[in-house]
């Protein structure tokens, strides 16, 4: 059979636990504000093509585009 345990606890000690849980909540809730603010969602966004345009995939890749690019400004001029 289930018995339940009554506890009681002093209202100094409460309080103590509920500013504690307060504060720990409002950490947390500045935590995911700045990791998930605009500007630092974008500065990763950032960083991260940066690094992939400075990888050898990304250098020709770029490399590519612009051959295209010379390519179609050359087409275009010579058709005009």
């Amino acid at each position: 059979m289930w018995h339940a345990v009554v506890m009681t606890r002093d209202p100094d000690t409460i309080q103590a636990e509920i500013e504690q849980a307060r504060d720990r909540l409002a950490g947390a809730l500045d935590q995911i504000a700045t990791r998930y603010s605009p500007r630092a969602v974008a500065e990763r966004g950032s960083r991260t093509v940066r690094a992939g345009l400075r990888s050898p995939a990304g250098v020709t890749a770029v490399g590519v585009a612009g051959v295209l690019v010379v390519l179609l400004v050359v087409r275009r001029f010579r058709r005009g």
